[in-house]
C-alpha cells in the first residue's frame, strides 16, 4: 500500500469514526431493551419529536398515547423522555428516592436558564424550611395583610366605597390578573414607608408596570427554560431581568416597610450561608416570579367559569354572603372593611369550584432525572425498567384531571365535583382503588410547590371580594370560553390564548 492510500485509508476511518460517534450521540443506534417501555425516535435525527412536542405538547401526548398505551419513551432534542400517563404509578414514582429519580438537576437547569444562578442542596434546604412562613399562622398573617391592601386596590377605579354606581369595562384576564399581582406583590415585598393604609399612586402605577413588564418575561418563559430562546428574545429577556434586579435589589427591598417573613427570613439564612447580595437578589425575582406565574391567570378561569355558569355563580354567591352575614362581615354601605380568617369558615362549594377549575386549567409536568434503572409496575400488572441516564416526564393532567374513570365528563366544568351533598369532600377511585390524589395541579413529591397554600388563599381571597363587592357580567354574554394557548401546557396554569371583556360595578 502507498503512502497516498494509507493516508486516504486513516483519513476515511477518521471519517467514518466522526459520523458513527456523531449519530451515537445523536441516538441514531438506541435500541429498546428488554422491559423497557416503547420506543419512538420520530424521523429526525438528534431532534426527533421536539418540534410536535413544543407546539402542542398536550396534543403530542395524546397521540403518542393511543399507539404506545399509558408508558413509552421518546427521543425530544438529544434527550429520552419515559412518559409515563398511568395515574396508580404516580404515588410509588413521586416519592422515589433522589438518588433514584432526581429533580434538583432539572430545576437547576430551569433556574439557570430563567434566572441565571443554579441553586445547590444547601438553597434548597433553606426554601424547605422556609416554607413555614406560607402556612398556618404565618399563612393567616399574610391573609390579613392581602385582604387590607386587596380592597382598597379593587374599588379604586370606582372612586369611593360610598360612590355613585357605575359600570366599569375590562379585560377579565387583564383585570385578574393585575390586581392580584399589585397586592400580592406589596403584601409580600412590603409597602412605601408611611404608606399602610394608603397605597400612593406611584406606588400603584410601579406596580402596573411591574405586571405589563411579567407578562412580557413570562411569555418568554417555555422557550427560556429549555434555552431556545433567539437572539432577539435573549435581548429582551435580559432587559426585563436586569429592571426587575433592580427593582428587587436586596438593598431596595429592606428600605421597604411591612416585608413579608418569608421574604425576610429566607433572604437572611441565605446571607448566612454566605451567598452574595447579587444571588440573593435574583432569588428575590424568583420568589416574585413563583408566587405569582400561577395565580393571576387562576383567578381568571375561575371568574370565567363562574360568569359562564349561572347556576355555580349564584350556588357559591349564596355562600360566600351566608358565611359573611354568619361573622358579621356582611359587605354594606359604611360598613368597615372584610376581615375574615379563612381557617374559620367553611366554604366547600366555593372550594370545588377552585378545584374544579385547577383540574381544567392546570398543567404541570413532573421533572426527574432518572439516576439508575427504576422499575415501574403499571395498573395492568406490566413491569418495565426506566434507563438510568434518561428523563421521566408524568404530566397529571392527562393521566389524572382528564381520565373519564375518575372524573365523569372531564371536559365539562362541574362546580360541585368535588363536594358531596352534605357539604364533605368527595372521594375518588381507579380500578376500584380510593385515590390519595385526584388531582395535582401543585405537583407531587419532592417537587410539590412549597407555596400552594398562600397561592390558595390568594385565589378565595379574591373570589370572596370580588363577589362581596361587585356585580359582574361578561360584556357578551354569548361569547364562548376562550381556549388554551398550546404551548402553555406543561408549565402550571394554562393561559388563554385571548382576553375577554366584563364588567362590573358595586353592589351598593
Amino acid at each position: 500500500m502507498t503512502f497516498w492510500e494509507t493516508v486516504l485509508c486513516a483519513s476515511l476511518a477518521s471519517l467514518l469514526a466522526i459520523v458513527l460517534g456523531g449519530l451515537y450521540m445523536i441516538g441514531a443506534f438506541r435500541k429498546r431493551k428488554p422491559k423497557e417501555p416503547p420506543l419512538d425516535k420520530g424521523f429526525i435525527p438528534w431532534l426527533g419529536h421536539g418540534i410536535s412536542f413544543k407546539k402542542s405538547p398536550n396534543a403530542f401526548l395524546e397521540g403518542m398515547r393511543k399507539k404506545h398505551g399509558d408508558i413509552f419513551t421518546c427521543l425530544v432534542g438529544g434527550n429520552y423522555l419515559h412518559f409515563v400517563l398511568d395515574p396508580g404509578t404516580y404515588e410509588h414514582l413521586t416519592r422515589k428516592s433522589e438518588d433514584k429519580l432526581d429533580f434538583l438537576e432539572f430545576a437547576s437547569m430551569i433556574s439557570l436558564n430563567t434566572f441565571c444562578y443554579q441553586p445547590n442542596e444547601a438553597h434548597k434546604k433553606v426554601a424547605r424550611m422556609n416554607s413555614k412562613h406560607l402556612k398556618g399562622k404565618s399563612l393567616a398573617i399574610l391573609d390579613h395583610k392581602l385582604m387590607e391592601i386587596l380592597q382598597p386596590l379593587m374599588l379604586q377605579s370606582q372612586g369611593s366605597r360610598e360612590g355613585e354606581r357605575s359600570w366599569q369595562e375590562d379585560g377579565l384576564f387583564h383585570f385578574s390578573y393585575k390586581t392580584i399581582f399589585q397586592a400580592a406583590f406589596l403584601t409580600l415585598f412590603g409597602t412605601e414607608p408611611e404608606n399602610k393604609e394608603n397605597l400612593k399612586e406611584s406606588e400603584l402605577a410601579q406596580c402596573e408596570e411591574m405586571f405589563e413588564m411579567f407578562l412580557k418575561f413570562d411569555h418568554f418563559f417555555p422557550q427560556m427554560a429549555f434555552g431556545m430562546l433567539d437572539s432577539s428574545g435573549k435581548k429582551e429577556t435580559e432587559r426585563l431581568r436586569n429592571i426587575f434586579w433592580d427593582i428587587l435589589s436586596v438593598e431596595k427591598v429592606y428600605q421597604k416597610e411591612n416585608v413579608s417573613t418569608w421574604i425576610s427570613e429566607h433572604d437572611r439564612q441565605l446571607d448566612e450561608i454566605g451567598m452574595s447580595e447579587d444571588t440573593r437578589t435574583k432569588f428575590m425575582f424568583l420568589h416574585l416570579w413563583v408566587s405569582q406565574v400561577n395565580t393571576g391567570p387562576a383567578v381568571f378561569w375561575i371568574l370565567t367559569y363562574l360568569l359562564k355558569y349561572p347556576e355555580a355563580m349564584k350556588a357559591v354567591k349564596e355562600e360566600v354572603y351566608r358565611v359573611l352575614r354568619e361573622i358579621g362581615q356582611e359587605v354594606k354601605p359604611g360598613n368597615p372593611f372584610i376581615h375574615l380568617a379563612l381557617d374559620m369558615i367553611k366554604t366547600p362549594l366555593l372550594d370545588s369550584t377552585i378545584e374544579e377549575t385547577l383540574r381544567l386549567r392546570v398543567s404541570p409536568f413532573l421533572f426527574r432525572s432518572v439516576k439508575q434503572d427504576v422499575d415501574v409496575k403499571m395498573a395492568d400488572g406490566k413491569e418495565y425498567i426506566l434507563r438510568k441516564g434518561d428523563a421521566l416526564l408524568l404530566f397529571p393532567f392527562l393521566a389524572l384531571h382528564m381520565d373519564p374513570e375518575i372524573h365523569p365528563e372531564p371536559h365539562t366544568f362541574k362546580y360541585d365535583r368535588f363536594v358531596n351533598p352534605d357539604g364533605t369532600r368527595k372521594e375518588f377511585y381507579k380500578n376500584g382503588e380510593k385515590l390519595k390524589h385526584c388531582i395535582m395541579p401543585f405537583g407531587a413529591g419532592h417537587s410539590m410547590c412549597l407555596g400552594r397554600f398562600f397561592a390558595v388563599s390568594e385565589m378565595k381571597i379574591f373570589i370572596i371580594l370580588m363577589l362581596s363587592y361587585f356585580d359582574m357580567e361578561l360584556v357578551n354574554p354569548e361569547e364562548e370560553i376562550p381556549p388554551v394557548e398550546e404551548s402553555s401546557y406543561g408549565f402550571g396554569t394554562l393561559k388563554p390564548s385571548h382576553d375577554i371583556q366584563f364588567k362590573y360595578q358595586l353592589r351598593f
